[in-house]
Order: structure tokens, then C-alpha cells, then sequence
């Protein structure tokens, strides 16, 4: 069969035969044991009602033992034979263009070189699902193959309901990921509900279709360590021979060394599994790797005493390198951590004292001791931490979760007040009153052509755009724009592309409209392929997070969901191509909600008025909210937008005199 066919062919009605187990491959560990006797009869239930009743005789023990094995039911015999990659958009079947670009975007989502465990289709952070099962996937694609620009499809956490009429101007998809009701949204509800095959976790674009690999959190990095160091710095000093130590290769976090090494600094990340140690290692995005701790050490004195731009990938647990680190007296400048402590207990974060191995057989088979062990050790991590941070050391939260999860473990990680933690986030010290109030989040673009050649020319015109947009730029965003220029003129030599020909960028509401209106012109010009459009959901708008996006929102309201609710109903009617809403983002299932888009751009009158109806809307919606809540920066810039559309007219904060309240 051909490509097309594989695609128009949905749930095959002869089954492929049953595919082997690839050990080669970074697959899932095994999720616990939580159904009860007669919930895996429901869980089998679902997953058959995808096929035909003269199927079930095959499927049903398969499906009992891949249930069995691995705590999921992922139909493993329905995989693609094709290579899983985003192709260029014309090489995809289909009556819509924008369907077809959606197509691109789920399998560069699934991409080996993109996805952490692209058999179990996770795409990051250790269970960021695009689909729970792979006849989800097969049942989506036919969809996006047959449906018209008449029609939306409607995903319910991996599942395509199906599709609907609707109409152009409508997002061809709307998707929503793990939206429970309220008391229902803890972590083992999520181990029950998608184990039985009826909700997922989308993390934030993995769900969404937006993941274009660790590329799509380097800048957001790189601008974040830059800033941790202008907070360190004295007189103006830079990074050079400055250490950074975090943890995480996996998915988002992977983009901490290149991060590091565009910012100018010594970074040390470590990584328990040796299969993200070697996929980043050969991917470019860490120099070396180093497996021994006595080796480190003396790796890194080394580094700091010839003041080296280097990033070395430490393959074992970051609590042994905050320990040694502190007993060899080496002095520790910038630390944080990214493993994926939103999923504590299933994998996003190892005990010390155990290998890899040992770990996951834990995991699955005795949780509760797994639990324990992972307390112990985020006890330990943060009794290090603190010993450094006594030293000087600037350590900052990274949106993970580290210090929820410690203070839930018992760690000493809480402020004198009791309410707060020693430590900020970087959303509350560096990206909420720096880029968030402002309007700055991470713009992204993806060349649907799958041409370089088409990414170096939009490079080319964005570069353009913020030179003339920086030369009238206000004074208190002139180091936003320094770091969007200095950034979009190393993206090339960077070599940061991973999947598809994509780019990220922190722009605010005037710098994506104008990006986005060149773009659109220069393909109306025949100068580049479409362009598709999309944001990480770690933005100003689109997320409501408490220990993250919104952690710099003081009046009371981080803990409402209200914004990110408005975003996705305000996208979709302003000409999304497509939305998502979800629970869970990269803090954890029940801990923020979270929503994104993506849209085409085709050259025409049509993508022309959308882009600039949605994209004012998808910033200012988040920076009207920081404002409310008496963000000084959001102040200014909602006053900025108001200036620049009459049209807009947005309810600004009375401040009270503190001596009246005190």
C-alpha cells in the first residue's frame, strides 16, 4: 500500500499482523497496577468497541497482556509500517490544506528524533500523549485525510469523536486533553481513567500537536539563564566560567546544555536514563558525556578554571552531584531542575541508589516502597541545594514542580512564612515581570514545506521585522528585543532544528503580527511555502498556572482558570486553524490548566485577517489579566495596546495606599 492509502485506510479491516517488542526503542515505563478485576473487563471493552465484533476474539488476549505488561492498552500491532515524520505538506492526502498541515504536525509529534517514547505515543515529559492507543492515531489521520474546510473534528483526549459540519472559519480541530471534573483530577485518577482508555494527558503541545523538539523550550531557556546570570552578575559581567547545574535530558528539559552554551556558561545536567543521555549526546545538543563522579569533578574544575563554554550530560542522579559538589567545595553560580516531577511517582523522577533498572521494576511492582524512595531522595536534593544556596548559589524553580513536590515530601524548601518557598520560580523572578507582563512568550513557526531553504528566508524576514520594530522600541522592552535579535541571528549556526523546519521565538503581540503578515505576503509571493503557525502553551495567555505562568499573579487569582478558558474560546472564533485545552501542562494533572493553537498561513486575504484578529487577542487577553492583578509591566503594556487599537478599552486597577490597609 501506499502512503495514502496506509492513511486513507484508518483501522485497517484485515489486522496487521502482531508487531514485536523493539528494545532499541525509549519506551514507557510500566504504569502501576490500579484497575480492579472489573475494570480491566471495561478497559478491554473500550479498546475493542474501535473494532469490528469478528476482531475480538483475536485482539482480546493481546490487549489483556499489553494491559497486563505495561498498565496500557496501546495496540502496538496497529503501528505504521511508513517512517514516522513530518512530510511536506503536499505529500499528504486530503481535501484541506489545513487539515493536511495538521497531519504534519501529529507525526512530527511521533518523529523517533522528536518523541521520548514514540511506540507508546509520548511525545514528552513521560506522559505527554498525542494518542492513548495507536488505532486513535489511525482513526485521526483518515479523518484529517477526508474532512473539507466545511467540517471540524473534535478530539476528546486522543480520541476523534468525529466530524462535525461547521464552516471556513471555524478551527478545522478542537482538541481537549484530561478535562476532569474537579475532584477528580488527582494523580491516581489519571493512572485509573487512562489506563482505562478514557482520558490523557496532553502535557502542554504534545496533545496539542505544537511539540517541535527541545528547540521549542531553548530560547524560553536561554533567555532564562541569561537573565539568572544579569541577577548574579557584577558589573556587568558576563557567564563565562560561571556554573550551571540542573537535571532532565528527556523531552523539554533536554534543551538546558545548548541553552547553556548559547547563554556562555559551564552547564552540568544530569540524566538517569542512558537512552536521553545518547539521544541528546548525538543529536548536538550536549558536548560530552561523562559516567563517573570522580570524573566530573575534575572535568569541572578544569572547566571553571579556563572559564569553558561547555555542556556536559552527567549520566546518574543530580542529588549525587548537589552532594559532591558541596563536600568538594566547588561552587555552584546558577542552579535549577527540569525532570519531570509534574509525574513524580511513574517516572519523572528516580530515587538515589537504585539503577535505571531497578527503579522502574519498582515503579510498577512495589509503588508504594517507589514512593517512599522518591521522597527520601527529594529530601536529600533539597538539603543540598540549600547548603549551596548558603554559599551564594542563585537557584530558582523551573516550573517542574521540584519545590511543590519536596514540600509534599517534607523537605525543608518553605519561606519563614510557612505559606511560601525558600526559592522563586523563574516565572515569578525572570519570565513573568520580564517577557509575561510585557507580552513576550513563545511565538513559534513551523515551514510546512519541510524546506531549510524556506526556514533561513522566514529567519531572514523575522530578523528584519524586530531590527526596524527594536529601533522605536520603548525603553523598558529594549533588552527583550537585544534577545530576540541576538537569538534569531544565531538560530542557524545553533543547529537547533529537530524534526521539522521549525523556529521559536519570543515576540509580543506586534512582533508575531508583523512576522506573521510578512510570512503570509511572501507566500502569496510565491517566495515560501505555507507557514504554520502556533505557540507553546507556556505563554502569556494560555495558561493558568499557580506554581508557574501565573506565579507572578499576587491579587489572589493564580489559582483561578478563568484566562486560559477565555484564550481557547476567544482563539477559536477568531480563526484558530486549530485549539486545545487541557489539564495537567508540565506541573501535574490537577495543578493548571492550560490551552494553545495553531494556525496556517496560505498567502490569502482570509489567513491575512485571521492571524491579525487572533494573535492580538491570543497576547492581550494575558497581559488585560496580569494588569488586573496590578502587574506594573502589564500596566504599561495594556496601556501600549489600547494606544495602538482604539477598539480596545480594558478595565485598569486602582491602587490603595499600603498605610490604609496597615
Amino acid at each position: 500500500m501506499t502512503f495514502h492509502e496506509q492513511i486513507q485506510e484508518g483501522i485497517p479491516s484485515v489486522l496487521p499482523q502482531p508487531k514485536p517488542y523493539d528494545p532499541e526503542i525509549n519506551h514507557a515505563p510500566k504504569r502501576k497496577e490500579i484497575l480492579s478485576a472489573e475494570e480491566k473487563k471495561l478497559a478491554l471493552r473500550n479498546a475493542l468497541r474501535y473494532f469490528e465484533p469478528h476482531h475480538h476474539v483475536e485482539l482480546i488476549k493481546e490487549f489483556s497482556e499489553e494491559l497486563e505488561n505495561y498498565g496500557r492498552i496501546y495496540m502496538y500491532r496497529l503501528r505504521p509500517d511508513y517512517k514516522m515524520y513530518a512530510r511536506p505538506i503536499y505529500e499528504y492526502p486530503g481535501k484541506s490544506e489545513q487539515a493536511k498541515a495538521i497531519m504534519l504536525m501529529i507525526q512530527n509529534n511521533l518523529d523517533y528524533a522528536v518523541a521520548q517514547h514514540p511506540h507508546e505515543l509520548i511525545t514528552y515529559g513521560g506522559n505527554g500523549a498525542v494518542f492513548q492507543n495507536w488505532a486513535q492515531y489511525r482513526l485521526t489521520m483518515k479523518y484529517l485525510s477526508e474532512m473539507t474546510d466545511e467540517q471540524t473534528l473534535v478530539m476528546y483526549s486522543g480520541h476523534p469523536m468525529g466530524l462535525f459540519p461547521s464552516h471556513k472559519d471555524a478551527p478545522r480541530v478542537v482538541v481537549t486533553n484530561g478535562m476532569m471534573i474537579p475532584n477528580y483530577s488527582k494523580p491516581d485518577d489519571w493512572e485509573k481513567f487512562n489506563a482505562l482508555g478514557v482520558t490523557q494527558y496532553g502535557q502542554m503541545t504534545a496533545g496539542s500537536y505544537m511539540y517541535i523538539g527541545p528547540q521549542g523550550i531553548v530560547h524560553g531557556t536561554t533567555i532564562t539563564v541569561l537573565n539568572a546570570g544579569r541577577k548574579i552578575s557584577k558589573n556587568g559581567e558576563g557567564l563565562e566560567g560561571k556554573l550551571f547545574v540542573t537535571s532532565g535530558l528527556g523531552g523539554m528539559s533536554g534543551a538546558q546544555p545548548k541553552a547553556g552554551n548559547i547563554a556562555g556558561c559551564i552547564t552540568v545536567c544530569a540524566e538517569v536514563n542512558p537512552k536521553a543521555v545518547h539521544t541528546r549526546h548525538s543529536q548536538g545538543w550536549v558536548d560530552e558525556v561523562i559516567t563517573n563522579i570522580d570524573a566530573l569533578v575534575q572535568r569541572v574544575v578544569k572547566a571553571k578554571a579556563g572559564k569553558e563554554v561547555v555542556s556536559i550530560a552527567y549520566q546518574g542522579n543530580v542529588v549525587d552531584i548537589w552532594e559532591r559538589f558541596d563536600a568538594e567545595g566547588i561552587y555552584v553560580d546558577l542552579g535549577s531542575d527540569q525532570s519531570s516531577l509534574h509525574n513524580p511517582w511513574a517516572g519523572g523522577y528516580y530515587p538515589t541508589g537504585l539503577s535505571f533498572e531497578e527503579a522502574n521494576t519498582m515503579m510498577a511492582e512495589q509503588p508504594e516502597l517507589f514512593r517512599e524512595k522518591v521522597k527520601d531522595t527529594l529530601r536529600r536534593h533539597a538539603a543540598a541545594v540549600n547548603r549551596h544556596t548558603a554559599k551564594g548559589t542563585y537557584f530558582f524553580d523551573y516550573g517542574n514542580a521540584f519545590l511543590l513536590e519536596a514540600s509534599r515530601a517534607g523537605a525543608d524548601i518553605m519561606a519563614d512564612d510557612g505559606i511560601n518557598f525558600k526559592y522563586p520560580s523563574y516565572v515569578q523572578d525572570i519570565m513573568g515581570p520580564m517577557c509575561f507582563d510585557y507580552g513576550f512568550g513563545p511565538f513559534r513557526w513551523v515551514c510546512a514545506s519541510g524546506s531549510p531553504e524556506d526556514l533561513a528566508k522566514t529567519d531572514a524576514i523575522a530578523l528584519r521585522l524586530l531590527e526596524e520594530m527594536a529601533k522605536t522600541a520603548p525603553a523598558e522592552i529594549k533588552q527583550q528585543m537585544e534577545d530576540n535579535i541576538r537569538w534569531i541571528k544565531g538560530a542557524q549556526e545553533n543547529r537547533l532544528v529537530v524534526g521539522s523546519q521549525a523556529r521559536i521565538l519570543y515576540a509580543d503581540a506586534e512582533g508575531r503580527i508583523k512576522i506573521a503578515e510578512a510570512f503570509n505576503k511572501a507566500i502569496a509571493n510565491g517566495e515560501i511555502g505555507y507557514v504554520i503557525l502556533g505557540r507553546d502553551h507556556h505563554d502569556v495567555s494560555g495558561t493558568d498556572s499557580p506554581y508557574r505562568e501565573t506565579s507572578n499573579i499576587y491579587d489572589g487569582s493564580s489559582f483561578t482558570a478563568d484566562m486560559a478558558i477565555h484564550n481557547v474560546i476567544g482563539d477559536s472564533f477568531r480563526g484558530a486553524t486549530w485549539v486545545s485545552i487541557h489539564n495537567g501542562g508540565g506541573v501535574g494533572w490537577g495543578e493548571v490548566i492550560n490551552g494553545g493553537f495553531g494556525m496556517v498561513l496560505d498567502g490569502s486575504t482570509d489567513a491575512s485577517r485571521r492571524l491579525q484578529s487572533m494573535l492580538f487577542w491570543d497576547v492581550n487577553n494575558g497581559i488585560a489579566r496580569r494588569s488586573w492583578a496590578r502587574n506594573d509591566e502589564a500596566i504599561f503594556a495594556i496601556k501600549r495596546a489600547m494606544e495602538a487599537e482604539p477598539l480596545l478599552k480594558v478595565t485598569l486597577p486602582n491602587k490603595v495606599d499600603d498605610a490604609l490597609l496597615n
